[in-house]
């Protein structure tokens, strides 16, 4: 198990355009991204800028350094692509320090 501790030295904002790929019928699929700066255990929230009838992002990580994942969820029954060329927010909350199965 891993802990949390301490204050976020870096929280900000991110700015980044991202075409993603199509997302299948009726389920679930992470794509990555690279965006310059992330570090594996750096906590995320995505936000995409339109909404799409039937699309949801549904998930996102950081998945290695430089690496953002994001997992676009297609509840209905034609494949989705979401909009080409949007500038997605990415607020980054960098962590001080984390534990790992240690005791608080």
């Amino acid at each position: 198990m891993s802990y949390v501790l301490g204050n976020l030295p870096k929280q900000s904002v991110i700015s980044v355009t991202l075409s993603p790929a199509a997302v299948a019928v009726n389920t679930s699929a992470e794509q990555t991204f690279t965006v310059n700066g992330l570090l594996a255990g750096d906590h995320v929230v995505v936000n995409k800028p339109t909404a799409q009838a039937g699309l949801g992002v549904v998930g996102y990580r950081v998945s290695a350094d430089n690496t953002l994942a994001i997992t676009f969820g297609n509840f209905t029954g034609s494949s989705i692509t979401p909009t080409a060329s949007e500038v997605y927010r990415v607020l980054l909350s960098r962590p001080d320090r984390t534990i790992t199965d240690g005791i608080i």
